[in-house]
């Protein structure tokens, strides 16, 4: 199918700013305080003073005057906490303590065999309440292969004894099993495993969805999980970050994948590669958690190393009935220094399509009229929420209603 091309948006729907341009960039979060955060210091910006004979001052000894730190951004800052450094910047190779491991039916098994290979067959994980497991993708199959990898979890998660293990063992009738969680992805997040300040890394490339809840959230291969299996601990490198910057009252028809869209559209599958994508702006701000999710969800389409959105009063509510582990949220320094700037203005966007066969392919929805639909699937990794299906929900119901009144009238 010939692809169309879309004109870039005009100067008033997006300004990009290069770090040059840029120097620094003004951040901070007007959120009200979450109980379990801790009152952030905001210290005054230096001035430079130029005189033509500076006054004599009595020599300072070097135990006295410290080390100057440098702004760091959100992601930075969760890199410094975790590996226990005061300060990092964008290329800084360092060993990080990990918060929570999450794998699944698909890579779990792997990720276990080379942890016993490793570290031993009677190994023991380094903390079993850090480690969740949750079968989701092979549950409901008759394939006995598949139902073996879910088998090699059960056998695994009882000799270990881990504590957040989501099994069915029904599967009569799973629209009514309460023990089925769904995407991992949004059982994380339902179950309270995802929490601001924190460090999630699990073997699946949208674990970056976790960025929603202002943590570092990424997804790491089977290998890499072995070794956080028996350590608790990975090395990692701090990325760049690119802020996009998304202001105005967003449109009725408009949701979070449009938005996402947009941006894998300005940028490429590739624009963002081993970067972090840190979203901000008044439009950012009035989405709820599930909305985030998705915007943080497909930052690896992007090729990012993942997606972050600043803890608020909306994520602070969310968690409120969810987890009782205290956290601590970060935010970005208002020096902080961002690879590239990105602003847009939101009441411009209209909804968009990703057209085969890449997701930067761009497209108005209004320019797709046309196409014919075969087959439409609801769910994934991206769209398997529930407010993904309530929005599925008001179009159908909308469709049937034309319907009607055509049928009616005519």
């Amino acid at each position: 199918m010939a692809s169309s091309v879309i004109s870039p948006p005009s100067a008033s729907f997006i300004v990009k700013k290069s770090q040059k341009e840029l120097g620094g960039s003004a951040f901070s979060s007007s959120s009200s305080p979450s109980p379990f955060s801790v009152p952030k210091c905001n210290k005054s910006a230096a001035k430079k003073i130029v005189s033509a004979m500076a006054p004599q001052q009595a020599e300072r000894m070097p135990a006295t005057t410290g080390s100057v730190k440098t702004a760091m951004t959100l992601t930075e800052k969760i890199f410094a906490r975790a590996s226990e450094k005061p300060q990092l910047s964008p290329g800084d190779n360092v060993w990080v303590n990990v918060d929570t491991l999450m794998t699944h039916d698909i890579s779990g098994p792997g990720s276990i065999g080379i942890f016993k290979r490793e570290f031993g067959p009677d190994a023991k994980v380094w903390d079993r309440e850090k480690v969740v497991i949750i079968p989701d993708h092979y549950i409901f199959t008759a394939d006995k292969l598949a139902n073996r990898n879910v088998d090699i979890l059960r056998d695994f998660c009882n000799d270990q004894n881990i504590k957040y293990f989501y099994d069915i063992k029904d599967l009569g009738n799973f629209k009514a099993n309460p023990d089925y969680k769904g995407v991992c992805h949004v059982a994380l997040a339902q179950e309270g495993h995802c929490r601001p300040g924190e460090v999630l890394l699990g073997t699946d490339s949208h674990t970056c969805t976790a960025g929603a809840f202002g943590q570092f959230a990424t997804g790491i291969g089977n290998t890499d999980a072995g070794f956080v299996l028996g350590t608790g601990k990975l090395l990692l490198k701090v990325p760049p970050t690119l802020k996009f910057i998304m202001d105005g009252e967003m449109p009725d028809y408009l949701l979070a994948k449009d938005l996402i869209l947009q941006i894998i559209g300005e940028i490429s599958v590739a624009g963002a590669t081993y970067k972090s994508m840190e979203f901000a702006g008044t439009t950012v701000e009035s989405l709820t958690m599930e909305e985030r999710m998705t915007l943080c969800n497909m930052v690896i389409e992007a090729g990012g190393k993942n997606g972050v959105v600043p803890a608020d009063s909306t994520t602070f509510k969310y968690l409120e009935d969810k987890t009782t582990i205290p956290y601590e949220p970060v935010y970005s320094d208002a020096q902080a220094r961002f690879l590239t700037e990105y602003r847009f203005d939101i009441t411009k966007l209209e909804p968009l399509v990703a057209k085969p066969h890449s997701p930067d392919n761009r497209a108005l929805a209004r320019e797709c009229k046309d196409v014919k639909i075969d087959r439409v699937y609801i769910g994934s990794c991206t769209g398997g929420k529930t407010e993904d299906f309530m929005a599925v929900a008001k179009v159908f119901l909308a469709s049937v209603s034309a319907i009607i009144y055509f049928i009616y009238f005519y």
